[in-house]
C-alpha cells in the first residue's frame, strides 16, 4: 500500500536530520540526564534573588518543542515578574485555597496532602522572581479579516500541554533553577487577571527561581517509586 497522504497537497515532508550516537555516548547522556533529574525537587521556599529572563525564555523554547495533537501546540506560557501582579495573583489564589481547605477538601485528599505540608498560604507566588502560568487552548481561535472569529477543534489538549510542561520543568532543572507545580482550585481567575482570550484555560501555575537559603523539602517527597515498580518489559506469551 502506498503513502495514504501522497495525494494531499498539504502533506509535505523534509529530511529528518537525525544524529545517531554511539551506544556508549547514548547511555552516558541518558545517565547524566537521569542524575540531574533525580535532584529535581518541588520547592515552596524561594529566594527573591532575580533570575535572568533569558533562562525563562530558554525553558519555554524547550517546552515549545513538545509533540502535540495535530501539531496544534495548544499552549501559552505567561511569565509574570511584576510584583504588583504577583501580589494580586497570590491574594486571589489564597482566597480560593482557603475556601478549598475549609469547605471542599475531602478527608482522603487532606490525608494525602498531609505529608507534603501544604496549606492556603502561598508565599511562593510573591517570593519567586517569576511565576509562569501555563494556559491550555481548549479550542482554536482564528481572527478573520472582517474582525470576526473562527473557532475550530483542538486534539489531545491535556496530553499535549502536559508534555510541554514536563519539558519546561526539565529545562529549568538543568539550568540550576527550582520550581513548583501549583494548581489553585479553581483557577478561572487567572484568565481574567492575565487578560487571556476565551479559548485559554489555566492549566498550572509554576513559580520559578532559586531556593531560599533555608529551604527544605518534605521527606515524603523524596520517596519515588523504584524502577521495578514503574517499568514492565512486555514479552509474548
Amino acid at each position: 500500500m502506498g503513502d495514504p497522504f501522497a495525494n494531499d497537497a498539504s502533506y509535505v515532508t523534509v529530511p529528518l536530520g537525525h544524529q545517531r550516537l554511539a551506544p556508549e555516548e547514548s547511555l552516558a547522556r541518558s545517565r547524566a540526564f537521569l542524575d540531574t533529574m533525580r535532584r529535581r525537587r518541588s520547592v515552596r521556599a524561594f529566594s527573591t534573588e532575580p533570575v535572568p529572563f533569558a533562562l525563562i525564555e530558554a525553558a519555554v523554547a524547550a517546552a515549545g518543542t513538545a509533540p502535540s495533537g495535530a501539531n496544534q501546540q495548544p499552549w501559552t506560557f505567561v511569565a509574570v515578574g511584576d510584583p504588583d501582579l504577583k501580589a494580586r495573583m497570590r491574594a486571589a489564589a489564597e482566597g480560593e485555597e482557603r475556601d478549598f481547605y475549609t469547605d471542599h477538601i475531602t478527608p482522603e485528599w487532606r490525608a494525602a496532602l498531609a505529608p507534603l505540608g501544604t496549606d492556603p498560604v502561598k508565599t511562593h507566588l510573591t517570593d519567586a522572581p517569576w511565576v509562569v502560568v501555563v494556559f491550555a487552548h481548549a479550542f482554536g481561535l482564528e481572527r478573520l479579516p472582517d474582525g470576526g472569529e473562527r473557532q475550530f477543534k483542538h486534539y489531545y489538549v491535556a496530553e499535549s500541554v502536559g508534555i510541554a510542561v514536563g519539558l519546561f520543568l526539565a529545562s529549568l532543572t538543568h539550568a540550576g533553577l527550582v520550581a513548583l507545580t501549583h494548581t489553585p482550585s479553581p483557577m478561572a481567575f487567572l484568565g481574567a487577571l492575565l487578560d487571556r482570550p476565551r479559548n485559554e484555560r489555566a492549566y498550572v501555575v509554576i513559580p520559578v527561581g532559586y531556593p531560599a537559603p533555608d529551604a527544605t523539602v518534605p521527606a515524603h517527597a523524596l520517596e519515588k517509586k523504584s524502577l521495578e515498580q514503574i517499568l514492565i518489559q512486555a514479552t509474548s506469551r
